[in-house]
């Protein structure tokens, strides 16, 4: 297992949905992967599926799944899956189904316990309303995992982002640090963008940033993970447990 000085996980979030938290746990996963731990993902709350074969897939939770070292399964990775994409608690009031979150806590401390890293993912960005008075700010409460901050480089990038943190740290939870993806190809200024968010959160507030990734045409994981600053991940999370 990790040294246990550092944490063993992270919970992922975005300032945003579509901002690429998924590809980039996915390119994290498969980095732990490589360096020989024993790693798995964790979404517990997904919503919209497609049917291959015959049989429901959230395309996430696979990428997830796949991209990781440790032997689980969709269900186990993908704890609550809804079929319409859609806010998840609405999604599942169409199923007349309740996101239960003891049971989402209990399947990240398994995923703990067993592996030597587990990448939490959330729903959305940091409050998403789960129930009627909780939200996805809970899982990383209760999981008590260091948050890494996804930020979508588009427009409104720079207020989602100091607004996200400002939560997240209200919450008393650690800001391991923030990713800077590039969703939209041809952003105005966003070499700007991206100064201001080094100066606004890596110079006064002291938070390191784990990668830029540029605009890919092709997101796969290791494309991915080719972007993200080795350095500053060793600094937050350790280095690699030697393999089991």
């Amino acid at each position: 297992m990790n040294d246990s000085s550092f944490p063993a996980g992270c919970f992922v979030t975005g300032t945003d949905t579509g901002v690429g938290k998924t590809r980039i746990s996915a390119a994290l996963l498969r980095r732990l992967a490589l360096q020989g731990q024993r790693c798995a993902g964790y979404k517990p709350v997904a919503a919209g599926v497609s049917m291959i074969d015959g049989v429901p897939v959230n395309e996430d939770v696979q990428l997830l799944r796949q991209a990781g070292s440790a032997d689980v399964t969709d269900a186990e990775v993908g704890l609550f899956q809804f079929a319409m994409p859609c806010a998840p608690h609405i999604a599942a009031a169409l199923e007349g189904r309740t996101i239960d979150r003891a049971a989402i806590l209990a399947g990240g401390q398994a995923l703990l316990a067993r592996n030597d890293f587990v990448v939490v993912e959330g729903v959305g960005g940091f409050r998403v309303p789960l129930g009627a008075d909780w939200d996805s700010s809970h899982i990383a409460c209760g999981l008590g995992l260091p948050v890494v901050l996804v930020i979508g480089l588009r427009l409104g990038c720079l207020n989602h982002a100091l607004l996200t943190v400002e939560a997240i740290q209200a919450r008393q939870l650690p800001v391991a640090g923030w990713v800077a993806n590039t969703v939209e190809a041809d952003m105005a200024y966003r070499d700007e963008n991206l100064a201001t968010l080094q100066h606004e959160l890596r110079e006064r507030r002291q938070l390191r940033c784990l990668g830029v990734v540029p605009w890919l045409d092709d997101p796969q994981p290791d494309a991915v993970a080719a972007h993200l600053n080795d350095a500053a991940w060793r600094a937050a999370f350790g280095p690699a447990p030697a393999p089991r």
